[in-house]
């Protein structure tokens, strides 16, 4: 594949950030433009391999090796089509995804790895400039309807892959724009909301029905989607934050991060505070403005605070983990392919901030007005006793604390609990080939699996789609469908 001595000959490179300076003041993408002859280099990196490990190292297994021999051959449109053969959203991944396939890369085991990532984006960005990507409505219909709950990367693959199945399909999304996740979780900086808005056009002209401020289980009831939809998707996400239960956390200035992140992503959007804190059904603006800050969490989520904190101009800032600093090269814990265990520096900690590991918060102290001022810490041995050292204790300034320790699973009052599914033992909806212990209903992406990447979200979405297709093949025409199974591709 590629070129036969590219891995040799040519060096992975990757795209410039802007100036960190420059881009603190604005919330558009990092990246500078990526010359075609250097992205075509890169894709003459790819090796003859054997066994492209790559492909299990990507959740939605990518062809990557395909794409990256039409790439480096400046066959591009062949190249999308092969990239949209496994992946609906090529540009959403091209720009969050961690890429575990290039963790996986044959090349990476001696040598940097692919650049598979760059490539991925590349190719949907040229297609989508190109417009080869169009919209792709289905040749017949089923008749069968499907209520798809939540529009994140789940629910928007799940979607997307039912239409073109032939089966009518309506998006139920709780927030006022659809995008769940990839629209209110991450940053403009990191993904500008038109490229969502982007693919979302495409779905509409396929037939796709969008249906927003519709939270199911609150003001929209199961019981209706019951009666007139013949299979439910459950895609609602894992949205229930891990909590730090310590004396203090009641005080005024502790917020969970999608409580901060979302109100950035509605200004950005042009709403006005009075119109995201109503949406949002806050009581006040989180800005970390002229702050002294603490986020708490060292994860994608942590990051993702510290960007929208140094925009918002920030006194200090300081992001604390409770693990252990990981090594600066791959650990011999996780040897090649596995996803490696090791230090990673994102755009948001080139821009400042100071990162520290092995930190417990004992408890926080505010003043007689119930606001938060100190954060009272301590240093901890390795896990899983996270045992206090002694004589290591210290206390900080702090005016607002931000916690991203992850998320529980999905948001169990509500929809789940009037529905009356099974739950396991992570608390994650229960099912068996996607179906949940409700006949009928089913559950993808984060709901299921617990919180993951965007690239599992899509991979569950697709896999889901086809065990809801392949039920309803088998269902008899129901009074609300009309008409059999027509058939639907797979």
């Amino acid at each position: 594949m590629g070129k036969d001595t590219g891995f040799l000959e040519l060096k992975r490179e990757q795209p410039q950030r802007r100036d960190p300076k420059e881009r603190v003041k604005d919330y558009f993408e990092i990246y500078e433009p990526f010359p075609e002859d250097k992205q075509q280099e890169q894709g003459a990196r790819c090796m003859d391999c054997g066994v492209p490990f790559c492909h299990t190292g990507c959740p939605v297994n990518n062809l990557i090796p395909d794409w990256n021999d039409l790439v480096y051959h400046g066959r591009w449109e062949r190249a999308i089509r092969r990239l949209h053969a496994t992946n609906n959203f090529p540009e959403f991944t091209g720009r969050i995804c961690p890429a575990p396939c290039e963790a996986a890369c044959v090349l990476g085991i001696n040598q940097p790895p692919v650049s598979i990532k760059l490539i991925e984006r590349s190719i949907v960005d040229r297609a989508w400039d190109e417009g080869w990507i169009r919209p792709e409505p289905p040749e017949q219909a089923t008749g069968k309807r499907v209520a798809v709950i939540g529009s994140g990367p789940s629910g928007l693959a799940a979607a997307q892959q039912l239409r073109r199945a032939g089966h009518s399909v309506t998006v139920f999304e709780k927030n006022d724009r659809i995008g769940g996740l990839l629209r209110y979780g991450i940053p403009n900086f990191k993904l500008e909301k038109w490229v969502v808005d982007r693919r979302l056009q495409q779905m509409k002209a396929e037939g796709i029905t969008f249906i927003t401020n519709a939270h199911v289980g609150v003001n929209v009831s199961v019981e209706s989607l019951e009666e007139q939809y013949d299979a439910i998707l459950l895609c609602g996400g894992a949205e229930q934050p891990r909590d730090l239960k310590v004396p203090g956390r009641e005080l005024k200035g502790i917020h969970f991060a999608m409580e901060f992140l979302p109100q950035q992503n509605r200004r950005n959007e042009g709403d006005s505070e009075e119109t995201l804190l109503k949406n949002m059904h806050a009581d006040g603006s989180i800005l970390a403005t002229g702050k002294n800050v603490v986020i708490i969490g060292g994860g994608d989520t942590g990051a993702d605070c510290l960007g929208t904190s140094h925009r918002h101009g920030a006194k200090s800032i300081h992001q604390f983990e409770i693990m252990p600093q990981p090594p600066g090269e791959r650990s011999p814990l996780t040897p090649w392919p596995l996803w490696p265990l090791q230090l990673r520096t994102e755009s948001s900690h080139e821009e400042g901030g100071k990162r520290d590991w092995s930190i417990n918060t004992v408890k926080f102290t505010g003043d007689e007005n119930g606001n938060v001022k100190q954060m009272h810490c301590v240093r901890v041995g390795p896990p899983p006793k996270f045992e206090a050292i002694a004589g290591s204790e210290f206390t900080l300034d702090v005016d607002l604390v931000l916690l991203a320790m992850g998320f529980l699973g999905p948001v169990r009052n509500g929809m789940i609990e009037q529905l009356g599914l099974e739950l396991d033992q992570r608390g994650n909806v229960k099912t068996d080939n996607f179906m949940t212990s409700k006949e009928g209903v089913f559950a993808a992406g984060d709901m299921r699996r617990g919180q993951s990447l965007v690239v599992w979200a899509i991979s569950e979405g697709r896999k889901a789609a086809a065990a809801v297709d392949e039920w309803l093949a088998k269902q008899q025409p129901s009074a609300r469908s009309g008409h059999a199974h027509a058939g639907a591709a797979r």
